[in-house]
């Protein structure tokens, strides 16, 4: 469903650089109070991964991603149609706002809610349906896959509940809105943060192949095969130190700094080397254009196991921890989930599901939507009595001039691959050790 470009919103992404520790917080979003902050300071989206040690899978990973000449690609950017803008929406709103009950595909790895989301929610144009909703009194996350209004009785494939002041980790083995069971709003790139000349943490990567496992953070994997060679979901990618990004336009030179710093993290199936941005209005063809003609051969897979402090969460350790090169996770606990699930397959075209009857069993101290670990305590998502309208933000306007020579290539939003510019998102439904009978497929589309 298509959503106006007037209803997305966007702010800045929190949390000092940091390899082993905590940094200084960097601007808080727009519309929040200084007590809340797009995850903490230590948490591991934040985290310098500059230093960290080369994966000895590095190679293999590579060459199973399209191999070194393959070409960076923005999700996101401006449609060539004259429809929303490419990439992922998101909004900022009160906690008076109306919270609702949704029906979910996949309600066993799905935090129960409600949910901040009505009609007018932005929702991300395509089959893959994501709404991002921040809770900016409850200093909480809402994000939603697959996500239908249907017409006031709300479905979505699933949805995870985030607390914004905690570090804590989904259960070992769920899936969250996006299928590493990650959160989405912190990997996204915006062009508020490109404005202002710093992006302080990891980008949102999708593969079109992963291995049957996941490393941390990732709590869920969406394995097509057990390879190793093929990335899991969590593998993390950086800009070799040595890349001379001088060249470059200002503004592509704050992405690439970004991605030498931090990185890139796998979090979904989709087209190789595709990251996300926020869909929004003003992303400049000449600033992507040049990020298309970065190749993968310029990017290494490197080993975070040392920055892991505690392995269901994602506070970064203070000190280097032993460097356990694992691709595959041990097994999730049994009372986590059921060992085997077989899933419908979810919706092939841009329209969105029909309504289920399946609601989420209440969420429990384990799940990201309310830690019991961390301080300080979340707050409740209850619904209020009288809805309020999102708050509305705009980034900062404009992005640095150009120097000349700056390189062209198709604009963004233009299919790149394919008759109908479509690719296939796996996802697994089942623990890391269950069979195959969990494994389905949802299409995506490619910009």
């Amino acid at each position: 469903m298509r959503r106006p470009a007037a209803a997305l919103l966007l702010g800045a992404i929190v949390a000092g650089p940091l390899l082993g520790g905590a940094g200084p917080a960097a601007a808080n979003l727009p519309g929040l109070a200084g007590g809340c902050t797009l995850f903490p300071a230590d948490n591991v989206w934040h985290a310098d991964v500059s230093k960290l040690p080369v994966h000895p899978r590095s190679a293999d990973w590579i060459a199973s991603m399209g191999g070194p000449a393959r070409l960076l690609h923005p999700d996101f950017g401006p449609n060539d149609t004259g429809g929303q803008p490419y990439g992922i929406p998101y909004s900022v709103v009160a906690g008076s706002t109306q919270k609702v009950a949704v029906s979910f595909d996949y309600a066993d790895e799905s935090d129960a809610g409600p949910y901040p989301f009505g009609p007018s929610t932005p929702v991300e144009d395509g089959s893959d349906a994501h709404a991002l909703v921040v809770d900016k009194d409850a200093c909480r996350l809402y994000e939603l896959y697959a996500a239908n209004w249907n017409g006031g009785h709300p479905t979505a494939g699933s949805g995870a509940i985030w607390d914004l002041r905690s570090d804590a980790l989904r259960p070992s083995g769920w899936t969250s809105a996006d299928a590493a069971g990650l959160p989405i709003l912190p990997g996204l790139l915006r062009r508020d943060e490109v404005a202002a000349g710093d992006v302080d943490h990891a980008i949102r990567l999708t593969a079109a192949r992963t291995d049957r496992s996941f490393v941390w953070p990732a709590r869920h994997q969406a394995g097509s095969a057990t390879d190793p060679t093929l990335p899991p979901m969590g593998a993390w990618f950086r800009l070799k130190a040595s890349f001379d990004i001088s060249r470059f336009r200002p503004d592509t030179q704050v992405v690439l700094r970004a991605m030498q710093r931090h990185g890139l993290i796998v979090a979904d199936n989709g087209s190789n080397w595709y990251f996300t941005g926020t869909s929004e209005p003003g992303w400049d063809n000449a600033l992507l254009d040049q990020l298309k003609t970065i190749p993968a051969g310029a990017f290494e897979a490197v080993d975070a196991s040392s920055l892991m402090a505690d392995p269901n969460s994602g506070r970064v350790a203070s000190g280097a921890a032993p460097s356990p090169t694992a691709t595959a996770p041990p097994a999730p606990p049994a009372t986590a989930r059921p060992t085997t699930t077989t899933r419908p397959p979810a919706p092939t075209t841009t329209s969105r599901p029909g309504a289920t009857t399946t609601t989420a069993a209440p969420a429990t101290g384990g799940t990201a939507g309310a830690p019991a670990t961390t301080t300080p305590p979340p707050v409740p998502a209850t619904p209020a009595p009288e809805p309020a309208p999102a708050t509305t933000t705009s980034p900062p306007g404009g992005t640095a001039p150009a120097p000349p020579g700056g390189a062209a290539s198709a604009p963004p939003g233009r299919p790149d691959h394919g008759p109908d510019g479509a690719g296939r998102r796996w996802l697994w439904a089942a623990p890391v050790a269950a069979a195959p009978a969990g494994l389905w497929w949802r299409r995506r589309r490619r910009r």
